[in-house]
């Protein structure tokens, strides 16, 4: 059982490049990877996108990815005179259009992206991979860690909360019997009231009870209820991905419990499903987290 939150960094170091990446995920409902890198390598993101997914199959993840030259001299730092002079052209034509001279300045020119350079930075895209995809791998096997650690805590709360659920199940199935022994007691008791001597073996009074009995029969409810509690243990000992699984459980215990509740008319039924849905709210809400 893991989380969708994570993170994880890593660096690795070829004889001419250092690759240092970071990775993060949070939740989403799809696997998706975002990646921040030099725009000089983006033709690697859809490999490295792909390897990504491998890792995680659920949750948005965002790598940073940064390359920096392995020797501590850069070369010299040159000015991309193409971009440079493509735009003073620009600003010359609409000059002329609107009549109004525009200059062009330094710091105008420091602000066009990536206009600086350095005369080493041209590392082939292949040269970069080498030093990127060990880095990719250490820093997201980091965040798999995390995610499984941080998995393991959801996974103990979320036990805590289940063995509440189940005991409510139980209480809730010792109890069931005494709300048609109830039935019949206040249903004798009203007959009384109004003067009328009526047998409870008098066939009338013994099909109001059993239709009553048909009304507010649980038994199937708590069948399935027990039936998803018992699957909703077995998904938390899995080694999948889990979430979507758990997310529709559930579901499923809300519907039963919605039902036992409106067909308990008992008092102490209608309070034992008011706590176990409310229990059971706090469970869903921390599965949204899992993978």
């Amino acid at each position: 059982m893991h989380s969708m939150t994570g993170f994880g960094r890593a660096e690795h170091a070829t004889d001419t490049l250092v690759a240092r990446v970071e990775v993060s995920s949070i939740n989403r409902k799809q696997g998706e990877v975002l990646i921040q890198m030099p725009r000089a390598y983006a033709e690697l993101d859809a490999q490295l996108r792909k390897f990504a997914l491998t890792k995680i199959s659920r949750g948005r993840l965002t790598i940073g990815i940064n390359i920096e030259q392995a020797n501590a001299d850069q070369g010299s730092l040159v000015l991309d005179t193409e971009k440079v002079t493509s735009l003073k052209s620009e600003l010359d034509r609409l000059s002329a259009l609107l009549g109004t001279p525009i200059p062009l300045t330094a710091s105008e020119i420091l602000r066009i992206p990536e206009v600086i350079i350095s005369e080493n930075q041209a590392a082939s895209a292949e040269d970069a991979l080498l030093a990127i995809q060990p880095a990719l791998e250490a820093a997201l096997a980091n965040l798999v860690g995390m995610r499984a650690k941080e998995g393991d805590n959801l996974k103990q709360d979320t036990l805590e909360r289940l063995a509440f659920l189940e005991q409510q199940a139980i209480e809730i199935q010792a109890h069931a019997p005494s709300v048609l022994e109830k039935y019949r007691s206040n249903l004798h008791r009203k007959l009384k009231d109004t003067g009328l001597e009526v047998d409870l073996s008098d066939e009338r009074v013994l099909k109001e009870i059993g239709l009553f009995a048909e009304r507010c029969d649980i038994a199937e409810e708590l069948t399935r209820l027990h039936s998803h509690l018992t699957t909703f243990r077995e998904y938390l000992d899995s080694d999948q991905a889990i979430g979507r699984s758990l997310d529709f459980l559930c579901q499923e215990l809300n519907r039963e419990f919605n039902t036992i509740g409106s067909k308990a008319n008992d008092a102490t039924l209608a309070q034992h499903v008011v706590q176990s849905k409310t229990e059971l709210e706090k469970i869903r809400e921390q599965i949204q987290n899992v993978e």
